[in-house]
């Protein structure tokens, strides 16, 4: 497996933090974006039924797993991290014998050209070279297969201030996408659409618990819907999901 410099980083980041066992201090800020793991699941739902999937930086597999319950044709996961897919493998349970777990180098896939329907990841394409990704993206998916990503937004300036405090909570070489990202992707493929999370439901995160049950979270997301749909005020949001097709 041919790896760059980036590469070799994130490779032993990843590494380290899947055999360390340790929780990433981000963690805790995530039920912020309830909605959009709920949107990306249901979305998920959809369109793997049936379908040849990938799973492009799975981690330890926690979607792999939840997605292999809706019946794909086939379901392969991919992960730079060997301790990832070795923990993946590990796990317990008759999901993990569904899905074909493998060590790869998501910017030069050892997959034919047209292999999938559907490639999904949550978080994975701002560890990479953003334009040899979405090329290699491309080249192995079918005719007018489709791509679904949740990622972090880089334009928000409060979180931009934050990361900048706690660079030990991410690897060196991460890069939230940009707008610049978004026109990039949108040059490659068609039909691509943007929905974006993560406002007053963020700043608010400390005085709900549970997302699902909270009142006040209900509130902020119906806020949050209405403020992320303007043009100019898009670039509060925290984070996005992607879903395109191929050209």
């Amino acid at each position: 497996m041919s790896l760059s410099e980036i590469n070799i980083r994130e490779k032993k980041f990843h590494d380290e933090l899947h055999s360390s066992g340790k929780q990433r201090s981000q963690n805790k800020f995530y039920k912020a974006l309830y909605d959009l793991y709920k949107d990306f699941i249901n979305i998920l739902e959809i369109k793997t039924k049936s379908a040849d999937v990938l799973d492009y930086g799975c981690g330890i597999g926690n979607f792999a797993e939840e997605i292999s319950a809706f019946k794909p044709k086939k379901i392969v996961a991919i992960d730079i991290s060997e301790e990832a897919i070795k923990k993946a493998k590990n796990r317990s349970g008759m999901e993990s014998r569904k899905i074909d777990y493998r060590v790869d180098n998501c910017e030069n896939l050892s997959f034919d050209s047209n292999s999938f329907d559907v490639i999904y990841g949550s978080g994975i394409l701002h560890h990479l070279n953003l334009k040899k990704s979405l090329n290699e993206l491309n080249r192995v998916l079918k005719r007018n297969g489709t791509i679904i990503f949740a990622e972090p937004l880089a334009t928000n300036p409060l979180i931009s201030i934050y990361r900048k405090f706690t660079p030990g909570a991410r690897s060196h070489d991460e890069h939230p996408i940009k707008f610049k990202d978004i026109r990039l992707i949108k040059n490659i493929f068609k039909n691509v659409e943007i929905k974006y999370y993560g406002f007053l439901t963020l700043i608010f995160f400390p005085f709900y618990k549970s997302p699902e049950s909270s009142k006040l979270f209900n509130l902020l997301s119906k806020i949050d819907k209405t403020i992320l749909k303007q043009r100019y005020l898009k670039f509060l949001a925290w984070s996005i999901i992607i879903s395109a097709e191929k050209n």
